[in-house]
């Protein structure tokens, strides 16, 4: 566990983003708690990927303008390894808003691949969805992204697309060329055993 991966997790204010992290990792978010405008809070937590290696990472909490500009300061698109887009299922602006956000995420992270997630918050409020599933995935679909519906009242729901992501960016770049193979006795060396 050496370096420390970096994610970004954004999205319109109101959205829920502080709540899953809240509740990930402390498991004390109060439900239907009073919220507040988040500028920026980090958070460092310790993931267990798929492959059975912890790995450590630093979430970045950003919030979006809640105006119509939709833009992250440059220097938020740059860093990170990867980023997660969060909307609302009962806010259709929250959801359409990540699109222009999607395209600057694309445009800055260079040649570097920098993995993006996108997560539905509150599907535990299905009946005052604006968002239809359908229509985030055909999205995610074609932006190339994973996409999950979480409810912070289901803990579990939020485990899975952080330790898809954080499996992701730390995943081994380089595999060596050359394959452990048997160790043989050669028949050099047996002859020399007899001399």
């Amino acid at each position: 566990m050496g370096k420390s991966n970096k994610i970004l997790l954004c999205g319109c204010s109101g959205v829920g983003k502080t709540a899953i992290l809240e509740q990930l990792l402390y498991g004390s978010h109060i439900i239907e708690s009073p919220t507040h405008h988040t500028m920026e809070d980090i958070y460092t937590a310790v993931v267990e990927t798929d492959r059975g290696v912890k790995e450590k990472v630093r979430i970045f909490d950003i919030g979006l303008n809640d105006g119509n500009d939709s833009d992250l300061p440059k220097h938020y698109l740059n860093f990170p390894d990867g980023y997660i887009l969060v909307y609302d299922i009962t806010s259709f602006d929250s959801f359409k808003k990540l699109d222009r956000l999607k395209k600057e995420i694309d445009k800055h992270k260079d040649k570097r691949e920098g993995h993006v997630i996108l997560i539905g918050n509150k599907s535990e409020l299905n009946e005052r969805r604006e968002v239809q599933f359908e229509t985030a995935m055909a999205w995610a679909g074609k932006e190339k992204m994973r996409l999950w519906e979480v409810s912070v009242a289901n803990r579990k729901s939020l485990v899975e697309p952080f330790v898809w992501l954080t499996s992701k960016i730390t995943q081994p770049t380089g595999k060596s060329n050359f394959l452990p193979g048997r160790k043989t006795k050669s028949s050099s060396s047996s002859n020399l055993d007899k001399s």
